[in-house]
């Protein structure tokens, strides 16, 4: 495969494991199995065992092993066709997915920030609205 080739798949197949690591490690419809693992990871009695459980709630770790399971589907290697280009494109694949969740993180928070500065203008007006009424 040309590297052209293989830099517009690293691109596109980052997506996929940004999304599925994001959702799985921050949004509310993986709250309790979330929540559960926090407190696994914090109280099990083996190094082993809060390590694993601690996977799930960092998206930076868990993004290796969803590149783990992207690199099995789709055999994409970077560089060389042999061992050493999987290992260079699971690397990229997963620098790359942090840096779009990183970019999304920081659009989030900002959307947030605006949600609620209209919130406080909001219950301000109202406010006004009371006092000249």
């Amino acid at each position: 495969m040309e590297l052209s080739a293989q830099v517009s798949n690293l691109f596109l197949l980052a997506l996929p494991i940004a999304c599925i690591a994001w959702t799985i490690t921050h949004e509310e419809v993986f709250k309790e199995p979330r929540e559960f693992c926090v407190r696994k990871s914090k109280s099990c009695d083996k190094l082993l065992k809060r390590k694993f459980f601690y996977l799930f709630t960092c998206e930076y770790c868990f993004s290796h092993y969803v590149t783990v399971f992207f690199l099995f589907i789709t055999g994409y290697h970077l560089l060389f066709a042999d061992w050493r280009g999987y290992l260079i494109g699971g690397f990229a694949l997963v620098w790359i997915a942090n840096i779009y969740m990183s970019i999304f993180g920081l659009v989030r928070v900002g959307l947030k920030r605006e949600k609620m500065e209209a919130n406080i203008k909001e219950e301000e007006l109202n406010d006004i609205k009371k006092e000249v009424a």
